[in-house]
């Protein structure tokens, strides 16, 4: 199963903010920094986990992004499905229509099955856990770095 890359930089905004100790608002480009991704995109994916109450956004001279404690416990699986948007993971339409096969196809009803086995399997793990624990490993390191705190 490959996840399209809006998904990858909402997962990786939500993670790195999962890693930062309790409290610390970071701005939106030392996210985009801290994640190696254009500003443009991570500024996309905060509206995005902000409706979807992942993370807080603090407006104003001293404001930021920090996950919010809903975005703690939310799922990797819950918050896969809610950022994907397609309806179908096979693409069943040629140039001149629909597929002459999707009468009688079953892969498409196989393909959402197995997609939805993918995001069960991930409903185990809740962002995060899949960070290590505040104030160690390499996460830590980087994160102390980029707001000059030394872990």
């Amino acid at each position: 199963m490959r996840i399209n890359a809006f998904t990858d930089v909402c997962l990786r905004v939500a993670m790195l903010l999962a890693a930062a100790p309790d409290g610390v608002l970071l701005t939106s480009r030392v996210i985009a920094d801290g994640v190696d991704t254009p500003y443009n995109h991570v500024s996309k994916a905060i509206i995005r986990l902000r409706e979807l109450q992942v993370v807080e956004v603090v407006r104003g001279r001293f404001g930021g992004v920090r996950i919010s404690p809903t975005g703690r416990e939310t799922t990797v699986g819950a918050l896969m499905r809610r950022l994907d948007t397609r309806t179908d993971v096979a693409d069943c339409e040629t140039p001149h229509g629909d597929c002459p096969l999707s009468g009688g196809c079953g892969l498409r009803a196989a393909l959402r099955r197995a997609r939805e086995a993918f995001y069960a399997e991930l409903d185990d793990t809740t962002i995060s856990g899949l960070v290590p624990r505040r104030g160690s490993g390499p996460v830590a390191l980087t994160l102390g770095a980029m707001i000059g705190n030394a872990p």
